[in-house]
């Protein structure tokens, strides 16, 4: 088969904008974990702080802080990331503040997300975006 010069840039061109795209599997993967810690509830927004810088120049070492203040527990979601749970704080009840800390590694710019699980049975989330200059997954 031959390809003519406007064949071969179609074909780079769709390559290069497939690579770029958000990959529905991955967002499926986000998806499925929020609903596995959720039990299938929407998850209402705010009430949750996500602290994570807005521009990592390393995605091998990028801290992130989160809290909810009653929070029975935080689960932690990199979007990007081929596995996408990254974290799950749990508190007990003489714990003294609902917040946990970390270092994750971010393969590209993506949302981390934050859900918290409430102890009314409620949960609540927040997202932050990290612009990654350097992607710290293999990528």
């Amino acid at each position: 088969m031959n390809l003519s010069r406007r064949d071969t840039l179609f074909l780079g061109a769709g390559a290069a904008l497939a690579a770029v795209l958000p990959m529905p599997a991955m967002a499926d993967a986000v998806a499925d974990a929020i609903a596995a810690f959720t039990g299938g509830v929407t998850p209402s927004e705010g009430g949750v702080t996500v602290d994570a810088p807005e521009i990592a120049e390393n995605g091998n070492t990028v801290p992130i802080g989160v809290e909810a203040e009653g929070a029975e527990s935080i689960m932690l979601l990199a979007t990007g990331n081929p596995t996408p749970a990254v974290a799950t704080f749990t508190f007990g009840p003489l714990a003294a503040r609902q917040a946990g800390a970390t270092r994750i590694r971010l393969a590209k710019t993506q949302d981390v997300i934050a859900v918290a699980k409430m102890p009314d049975g409620s949960f609540k989330q927040a997202s932050a975006t990290v612009k990654v200059t350097i992607g710290g997954c293999g990528g």
